[in-house]
């Protein structure tokens, strides 16, 4: 019996995730699409990584990171390639990361959109290019129908194009 109540409560609890509004803004204070190549996501050849899963944000330095939807900060701090970095769990079980940043916001486990994380900058392997923001989302939930033939394309079923997540609804 007790694990029927688990599993039900389980369904319960990915549909609540999945149901949670979401109304995102762009990452990057008083940016808009103009600051990003809207090719950027899933570039071919990309660095080590093959494909670009993500978009770069190009603003300059210390221009305000924010929450883009309300988000539960999972992870905030310092990866060899990202740099300082802050990955967050947003609505619809989608994670949202942010990389290279300039500094990071101690801000707590709950952030609602707009909040502060931090603000743009080189650090990683962006070191010395321009300031920018790395975005990317994944999907927790796997999406196949997003899949196609390119480099790696059977990832697009987790990794989301912020191009298409952030335009206007």
């Amino acid at each position: 019996m007790k694990k029927r109540y688990g599993f039900i409560l389980l369904l319960l609890l990915i549909f609540a995730g999945a149901l949670i509004p979401e109304n995102p803004q762009v990452p990057v204070h008083q940016a808009s699409a103009k600051d990003w190549h809207k090719d950027s996501f899933w570039y071919y050849p990309w660095g080590t990584s093959g494909v670009h899963k993500g978009i770069d944000i190009f603003a300059a330095r210390g221009t305000q990171v924010q929450a883009p939807t309300p988000m539960l900060r999972l992870y905030q701090g310092e990866w060899r390639l990202g740099g300082k970095v802050v990955l967050a769990l947003g609505p619809g079980w989608k994670l949202h990361y942010f990389a290279h940043l300039d500094s990071l916001e101690p801000n707590g486990f709950y952030l609602p959109q707009g909040s502060k994380l931090g603000t743009v900058g080189d650090s990683g392997n962006a070191k010395g290019k321009p300031p920018h923001l790395h975005y990317s989302i994944v999907s927790l939930m796997p999406m196949p129908w997003l899949m196609d033939d390119a480099p790696q394309g059977y990832k697009k079923a987790f990794y989301l194009n912020p191009v298409t997540y952030l335009a206007p609804r």
